[in-house]
């Protein structure tokens, strides 16, 4: 037998992605912290499209942000993916492609709002040998004079006024029932559709399913949701140097990459369905490249012009379109963005642990976050605390933490290292030239230290 909410997401008027995208889009989400920065970029001129072998110039960051987003959006209007029906235990995190429409009344039966007695007429009242208990079938009415003691969320007895809590009332030596304060009429009952009535329309499309989403969708009869599918990413890692367990030896150090994208890309919302490593070989690299049909395809290193980075020759191979070449962020410039089909991009993130996480942020967050249909977040800023040290032409991404309505900048923030990042809350927008102390800057949420959606890793 179909389920209730699987009937519903079969009536409901389901939204393509692309059309979920556009409504999302028009209706962001709420602010996070505060004001929106005024220096935040992404609507300024499109960053320059080349192919592979051109030349180019490094794309500025905001306009990097802004590229990966319209590429998205291209994206979603080529491949058409159909919304999904997703059960309500793995439908955190999505965004509704379908109107959130009631099922039922609720509360879909006269309830009482508290532990007491079920009264009918004035006091005082006779009591009723047996309770009556939430989950079971409708009680006998009541007579007027009588009372029943009754249980929170249980159903009301027909012909009932008012219920009196057990603090309010008291029983004489006859058993009958006082109350020790006035009773109104309709007195702690929840009435049959006191919340909605079915039908009514509860959460519009683009609503990110968070926990009390799907607490609603529950409690209005729903066990689906039509939810925009999560963009599917495969992730690569590259470099013979690197090892999955032990201590480094030899040349040799630990892959940090591999254990970390992973849970960092579903907390931004994606279908992590692979991770594979190829070393530096770049015949693997082109096989494991032309093979994946995923919707994003992340690689780890080789993005430079070495001798063993791989990844700008495997692109000029298969006639990729290279959208970002090179970003002015510090740490992270040699991270990439190419088109290699219409729904189909690659993120080629540099080998070094913060520089990836830059990457991560600039590029990989604002495509997997359109492609989800997720709202995007307010920019917010903060003042540093401390003076940070910037580059002379290009944005530097600092790991702070978050005190006292102030960004505190951490040390070790170099492109090889996580220990920073690892304590941090944010990371801070340090323009060209540095940012002095007491300056506003601009500030990217972590997602597990945000507090929200990106909390859930599996």
């Amino acid at each position: 037998m179909t389920s209730p909410g699987t009937r519903a997401d079969a009536k409901a008027e389901d939204l393509d992605v692309e059309e979920a995208l556009a409504l999302v889009k028009e209706n962001p989400g709420p602010a996070h912290r505060g004001p929106a920065h005024p220096g935040r970029g992404g609507h300024g001129a499109p960053a320059p499209h080349h192919p592979v072998d051109s030349h180019h110039r490094a794309t500025p960051w905001p306009e990097a942000r802004a590229t990966a987003e319209r590429a998205a959006r291209a994206a979603a209007r080529a491949a058409r993916r159909t919304p999904v029906a997703v059960p309500l235990d793995a439908a955190l995190g999505l965004t509704l492609a379908a109107p959130l429409a009631a099922l039922t009344d609720l509360p879909s039966f006269d309830t009482s709002a508290m532990d007491g007695w079920a009264l009918a007429g004035p006091g005082p009242w006779e009591v009723r040998d047996e309770g009556v208990l939430a989950g079971h079938a409708e009680p006998a009415p009541l007579t007027d004079g009588e009372a029943v003691r009754i249980a929170t969320g249980a159903r009301i007895p027909a012909d009932t006024t008012a219920v009196l809590r057990t603090e309010h009332g008291r029983t004489d030596e006859r058993g009958r029932l006082h109350p020790i304060r006035e009773v109104g009429h309709g007195q702690d009952i929840r009435p049959r559709g006191q919340e909605c009535r079915s039908g009514d329309q509860l959460l519009p499309v683009g609503t990110l399913a968070t926990p009390a989403v799907l607490g609603l969708a529950a409690a209005a009869g729903y066990d689906t949701l039509t939810a925009v599918p999560r963009p599917r990413v495969d992730v690569l890692v590259l470099g013979d140097e690197l090892l999955t367990e032990g201590l480094p030896h030899d040349g040799l150090i630990r892959d940090a990459l591999g254990p970390m994208l992973p849970p960092w890309l579903r907390a931004l919302g994606a279908e992590v369905r692979a991770v594979r490593r190829i070393g530096d070989d770049a015949k693997a690299l082109h096989r494991a490249v032309t093979a994946s049909d995923a919707d994003l395809i992340v690689t780890t290193g080789g993005t430079a012009a070495g001798p063993v980075d791989h990844v700008h020759p495997t692109l000029r191979r298969i006639g990729a379109e290279l959208l970002v070449d090179g970003v002015e962020v510090r740490p992270g410039h040699p991270m990439l963005l190419a088109r290699l089909k219409d729904d189909q991009h690659l993120v080629g993130l540099p080998g070094n642990p913060l520089a990836a996480v830059s990457g991560l942020l600039t590029l990989a967050e604002p495509l997997l976050r359109t492609l989800a249909a997720r709202p995007a977040p307010e920019p917010y800023t903060l003042p540093l605390r401390d003076a940070v040290h910037g580059h002379p032409y290009d944005t530097r991404l600092v790991p702070v933490v978050l005190r006292d309505e102030g960004a505190v900048p951490l040390h070790y923030n170099g492109p090889a290292m996580l220990r920073g990042v690892a304590a941090a809350d944010a990371l801070a927008v340090v323009p060209p030239g540095g940012a002095r102390s007491g300056q506003e800057a601009e500030l990217l949420d972590l997602p597990w230290a945000a507090g929200g959606i990106g909390v859930c890793f599996t």
